[in-house]
């Protein structure tokens, strides 16, 4: 079933070309200037018509993340660690997916409150579970490519760290437009870390549902 490979690496092409599609349609349309600096993400997909767009992306991407966290959840039970670090994973990863669509569906000139819980959600749940995930990594059933899934995790949890903590320092001192570059970076870099999970999904041998029969009296 190596198939379920492709659902990651799905997630990391999808999105990455889905926003960067969002900024080229913002900046043909004139919907933001980029003399004036680097905008955010979510002020590329504030004005119609990308705006659609970027509703639509990132409801598509919360839901195909919120699959793989569930797979990623059943997998590392499956290998007999269904402690409490896999069962946090699966929470914060929840959250996080419900925070990418309301990123998308509120945007910031509309119901800006949403919108920022969307983006705390987004952003820091999002950083917390790949963590959780990292130490996953080493205590859950070694897969065959830990041995350099590991380091890759360790260098994207830490560098996606440094650019939410630059995100936040250099917005909060009227560096707007380089924070938006650091937010643009974060979201590659977890584009990344979900294309990551492509290596333990390959050894996925099956997958399946199975529904209870219901016998009446």
């Amino acid at each position: 079933m190596w198939q379920w490979a492709l659902l990651p690496v799905s997630l990391a092409v999808f999105g990455t070309v889905g926003i960067w599609t969002v900024f080229a349609v913002a900046v043909t349309n004139g919907s933001v200037n980029l003399t004036e600096g680097v905008p955010f993400i979510s002020e590329c997909g504030t004005y119609n018509p990308q705006s659609c767009l970027f509703s639509q992306i990132c409801n598509i991407c919360s839901v195909l993340a919120l699959w793989i966290v569930v797979i990623r959840f059943q997998q590392v039970k499956d290998f007999g660690n269904n402690g409490k670090a896999n069962i946090i994973s699966i929470i914060l990863g929840f959250f996080s997916c419900i925070g990418i669509s309301l990123l998308g569906n509120f945007q910031e000139s509309v119901v800006k409150n949403i919108h920022l819980l969307g983006a705390l959600l987004a952003f820091f749940l999002g950083l917390a579970y790949f963590w959780v995930q990292l130490f996953l990594t080493y205590r859950a059933q070694p897969s065959r490519g830990r041995s350099y899934i590991g380091p890759a995790r360790v260098i994207g949890c830490v560098l996606s760290t440094l650019l939410v903590i630059l995100m936040v320092v250099l917005l909060n001192t009227g560096y707007r437009s380089e924070s938006a570059v650091c937010e643009w970076a974060l979201v590659m870099v977890f584009f990344c870390l979900f294309g990551l999970f492509a290596e333990e999904f390959r050894q996925i041998d099956c997958h399946h549902l199975t529904v209870q029969k219901f016998y009446s009296s």
